[in-house]
């Protein structure tokens, strides 16, 4: 018995192959040669091991019966008969978050299934592939003429619902549903835009009127603005969660459409409270219940009802409310919070791993994307060469 690694010399990208040689204790030899899907030579090692262990415990195949009759073969489903045991058996059974499962089904009923439900998988060609970015780019309309999917030139869009596709297909074939890839899938690309962040005197002003709308505005632009939180783990931060003796907030949770759910990136995080958002906080400190954020509803510019805990709608008023009062245009843009917060790290020199860890990346690509200077502290590096002569 033997397991051997070498160059993958076939068509395709470069990688590794494995050559599993056993014997089996009747003598019969048995070789298997297979191209590894890992691209390490130690991965691919101890993924051939595990391949040999595999066959090894099945033993040797069983000679064919001649008299048996043939197993029928089960029939490839169509795209959208395989669309709800993707969504049930991968994307919840993998404990995928609600927003990304929410994203997953969205593009299949609303993009993918009305252009190739009626599709078998392994009939899915690269031309049918091609033919649905024009269609994403197009857009459809309805017999009324109104837009039944709106065009889109966001090729970060396209790619989006391209991904969903290219992932059932390789699901389905993991699974046995199909035999191989039946097409291709080549996603677009995408162009780094530069992310939107607040300069240092734009984030004074909107915590300043913050601070003259009340104690609930100003912590939603602290926690996004000096702690990173997304607007999920905004909402689901808890009294407990806060430890004001070590200054620091404990985020291990996020709440989509009011159900909590681990953070973005499945890890807890702790991140330290600057001075302003600790005295912030410590000032808010109330017995209406667990969370940190409660409203009431408004009626007739009165505040009735019991306290209620956030919803985003109701953050994304208190941030457009602050956002109108700054001179900005009111959107209620949390995530330009967080873009500030990132930005504005990388610009005092803190350490990319730290970022990221402050900010909760899952890879580190999503936080080099933060690691550019603010137009301001272009300026200000200019002037560095200005004062310093030759």
């Amino acid at each position: 018995m033997s397991v051997r690694v070498k160059p993958w010399r076939g068509s395709g990208k470069p990688g590794w192959e494995v050559d599993i040689r056993i014997t089996w204790p009747g003598g019969e030899a048995h070789r298997e040669r297979r191209k590894s899907p890992l691209t390490g030579h130690d991965a691919t090692k101890r993924w051939g091991q595990a391949r040999e262990a595999e066959l090894l415990r099945k033993g040797p195949p069983r000679k064919a019966d001649p008299e048996a009759p043939t197993p029928a073969c089960a029939p490839i489903p169509t795209l959208a008969d395989f669309a709800p045991r993707f969504i049930s058996e991968y994307a919840r059974a993998e404990r995928h978050h609600e927003a990304g499962i929410d994203s997953k089904e969205s593009a299949l009923r609303i993009h993918l299934i009305p252009q190739l439900g009626t599709k078998r998988l392994d009939e899915i060609t690269t031309a049918d592939v091609q033919k649905l970015k024009a269609t994403f780019i197009d857009g459809v309309k309805n017999p009324d003429g109104s837009w039944k999917v709106r065009p889109t030139e966001k090729s970060k869009t396209i790619n989006n619902r391209l991904t969903v596709l290219g992932k059932m297909l390789k699901v389905a074939c993991d699974w046995g549903v199909i035999a191989t890839m039946p097409c291709t899938v080549r996603l677009l690309k995408v162009s780094e835009g530069q992310l939107h962040a607040y300069e240092h005197d734009e984030l004074d002003r909107l915590i300043e009127e913050a601070e003259k709308l009340g104690l609930e505005h100003l912590l939603v632009v602290l926690l996004g603005a000096d702690a990173g939180l997304r607007r999920g783990e905004i909402l689901g931060i808890n009294q407990a969660d806060v430890d004001h003796k070590r200054q620091q907030i404990y985020v291990q949770r996020q709440v989509y459409k009011g159900k909590e759910g681990p953070t973005k990136s499945g890890k807890p995080r702790y991140v330290p409270m600057t001075d302003r958002l600790a005295k912030a906080l410590r000032a808010h400190r109330h017995l209406r219940g667990d969370r940190v954020l409660y409203f009431k509803e408004q009626d007739a510019n009165r505040w009735q009802g019991e306290w209620r805990a956030v919803t985003p709608k109701v953050l994304r008023m208190w941030m457009a409310a602050v956002e109108k009062r700054a001179g900005f245009t009111p959107r209620g843009a949390l995530h330009i919070l967080r873009h500030t917060f990132c930005s504005r790290l990388a610009m005092k020199n803190a350490p990319v791993m730290t970022i990221k860890e402050l900010a909760g990346h899952q890879r580190i690509e999503t936080t080099l994307r933060y690691m550019h200077l603010s137009k301001g502290a272009k300026h200000e590096a200019i002037a560095l060469l200005n004062a310093g002569g030759s």
